[in-house]
């Protein structure tokens, strides 16, 4: 399950310590081992302290062993990937568009398992915000109804951009586009 947390470059080693046990602790506990970069965050004593005390071992990749750091090249490269699809160049928006990106990513299928990241932890794929469409026409309360309507004008923007030709674009930079929006639309059901 990948978790994508929005900080600055200029955050100490503590914030990001605190960050990691507000947003990844507190739903999946202690892990055996952790693999990352040799950013300065992570090789750091109060990160290295902090996970000698947990009894958490710490791999660190580097480019004579790029099966240590592989996967998270690939899901960062995700990452932007569905990034720019989800933002469109409002480039200060990408912090708000985060946590819909993180849900997509986790619910779309992986060719490694076979199946999406909710469905190995949990056993299921969680319903997305486009279910919430089946709601329309009951009796909710306003702000529920409001929430939904922003939801879906967020998809039709998004539909409407992803329709957009692309200018000034390779035919790799078409195919990522083209296989996320197809991913949003059946994660969505919306583009």
């Amino acid at each position: 399950m990948a978790h994508f947390i929005a900080c600055k470059k200029t955050t100490d080693d503590v914030h990001v310590a605190r960050l990691y046990f507000r947003e990844i602790y507190c739903l999946h506990g202690l892990p055996m081992s952790i693999v990352s970069n040799w950013d300065r965050h992570f090789v750091g004593h109060v990160w290295r302290s902090l996970w000698r005390l947990a009894n958490t071992k710490l791999d660190f990749g580097s480019s004579y062993h790029p099966q240590t750091d592989g996967q998270t090249e690939l899901v960062n490269r995700t990452l932007g990937d569905m990034l720019r699809v989800a933002i469109d160049g409002n480039l200060k928006s990408w912090d708000q568009r985060l946590y819909q990106v993180e849900f997509s990513y986790n619910r779309s299928w992986k060719r490694s398992t076979g199946f999406s990241s909710f469905t190995v932890i949990y056993g299921y794929n969680p319903r997305a915000p486009i279910d919430l469409v089946l709601l329309i026409g009951r009796k909710i309360h306003d702000k529920v109804e409001d929430l939904i309507t922003t939801f879906q004008n967020i998809h039709e923007e998004a539909r409407r951009n992803l329709k957009r030709p692309q200018a000034n674009t390779n035919s790799i930079q078409t195919r990522r586009h083209d296989l996320w929006s197809s991913i949003l639309e059946t994660l969505f059901g919306v583009f």
